[in-house]
């Protein structure tokens, strides 16, 4: 998830490579190393580095001479860029194994993503917590969208029930969905559906192997 404002001139394949330069410069930090070149970037990721040194011109960032990026400015600027500093509140609806699984995850904060709780229909569920985050009766959601201006949700249902639940979450005014169903859902114009594909992954993946 990025922010809905960056510059539509950033596609999608540079995001994700963006986000895999600040986890990079994350461990950098982490290991006390002030610099670091383009050529490291691209050496870990196996790619070409004249692309990252692309990706981050984007940034507006110039390195020195010999010397590299400053790790620090430069996490800074890709965080700046695309919209970590800027928290989006954030349902998981669907607390199956995945949708728990989401919630453990603690690394979302770090990215300007904040779980607030989950939404589920099973009794034996609701009230539980998980992560410290409560799962709440699905019913209760228009309620507490509304309360808590929340405008993202995280679709962990089963395919059978996405369409229906996607609908219900429409009507509860939430405008991003991030759909991890193996469904293509049907949404008003100004509503966003960000589909994760696990499985096509998977497959592109093991598809030489």
């Amino acid at each position: 998830m990025y922010n809905k404002n960056m510059d539509k001139r950033i596609s999608e394949k540079v995001i994700n490579r963006l986000t895999l330069y600040h986890c990079i410069l994350q461990d950098y930090i982490e290991s006390g190393t002030e610099y670091i070149s383009s050529k490291q970037i691209a050496t870990l990721l196996h790619i070409d580095d004249s692309q990252v040194r692309k990706d981050i011109n984007i940034l507006n960032k110039s390195g020195k001479s010999r010397v590299g990026y400053i790790v620090k400015e430069l996490k800074k600027s890709i965080e700046t860029t695309l919209g970590f500093s800027k928290t989006k509140k954030a349902y998981i609806i669907g607390a199956g194994n995945l949708g728990m699984a989401l919630a453990k995850y603690d690394n979302f904060t770090s990215y300007g993503l904040n779980i607030i709780s989950l939404f589920d229909n099973d009794k034996n569920k609701i009230g539980g917590t998980i992560n410290d985050k409560e799962i709440l009766d699905i019913n209760t959601l228009p309620k507490f969208t509304q309360e808590h201006g929340v405008e993202i949700a995280i679709l962990t249902v089963p395919g059978k029930y996405a369409q229906q639940t996607a609908d219900f979450i429409i009507k509860a005014n939430i405008k991003y969905i991030w759909n991890f169903t193996p469904t293509v859902l049907n949404v008003p114009d100004d509503v966003q559906v960000w589909n994760e594909n696990l499985m096509g992954n998977f497959l592109q993946f093991t598809y030489n192997i």
